[in-house]
């Protein structure tokens, strides 16, 4: 734990050294104020709640979260510190944890800063204030999943570009996973219904969508905990194979 929380504080200040960090919340914040009253019509529907606002957090996610991640260990190979990340006094698990954090508590940030929506619906009506933090705590879980992702896509490669778009293509496969248009399709090949279930159990959308409307159930909390630890395997081990080449 203490190397993991050494890691955490020395990622989490340098995301605040350079404006990629104030850049990013600028355009997460305008970005998800325009989705909310413009497209998502807040004041238009009458209705004290954020449901607007947490309906495009998916499509943000799957631009900008990306974005973050792809320079987790991209950058640190182009670069050739992941030596000397590695000869530090610390597991390669407790690096690849604290490096997921630090981007997850940045992006906690940068989600907690829209709080005066929260604020400005609340003042304006009546909301039903479990459904909202429910929203959240949904939409912090999903961006950790992404984050996750994004964290072994930037170990397999020394691109962040790469990374970017890879982690962009995995990532927009499972959000339409559960949707009838991918459905239909995997029926059209022939699969048996329990395989079609299980690929409509993947959607990002389904168990987001679910916390969304303040129902938690344990089932969509474990599958996004069960995506996030899934990948921060899955990059512990990318980085093992690749320190083997």
């Amino acid at each position: 734990m203490i190397g993991t929380l050494s890691v955490f504080r020395r990622e989490l200040a340098s995301y605040f050294v350079t404006p990629v960090a104030y850049v990013f919340i600028v355009i997460f914040l305008v970005l998800a104020g325009a989705f909310t009253f413009y497209l998502g019509a807040l004041f238009e529907r009458g209705q004290a709640d954020l449901q607007p606002f947490f309906t495009f957090h998916p499509w943000l996610y799957l631009i900008l979260v990306p974005a973050l991640s792809m320079r987790l260990w991209a950058e640190e190979r182009a670069n050739g510190t992941i030596e000397l990340l590695l000869t530090q006094p610390l597991s390669l698990g407790a690096a690849v944890l604290g490096k997921f954090l630090a981007a997850w508590a940045f992006t906690a940030i940068a989600l907690a800063l829209t709080a005066s929506l929260w604020f400005t619906v609340a003042y304006l009506g009546e909301p039903d204030h479990g459904v909202i933090l429910a929203g959240y705590l949904g939409s912090v879980l999903m961006a950790g999943a992404f984050l996750a992702i994004g964290s072994c896509l930037s170990a397999a490669t020394r691109s962040q570009i790469i990374a970017f778009i890879l982690t962009v293509v995995i990532c927009l496969v499972l959000l339409l996973a559960g949707l009838p248009l991918v459905l239909d399709m995997f029926r059209a090949l022939g699969l048996p219904q329990p395989v079609i279930d299980a690929l409509a159990s993947l959607s990002f959308l389904t168990h987001f969508g679910a916390i969304g409307k303040g129902v938690l159930d344990l089932r969509d909390i474990v599958y996004f905990v069960l995506m996030i630890a899934f990948w921060l395997y899955a990059t512990v081990f990318v980085i093992e194979l690749k320190k083997a080449d």
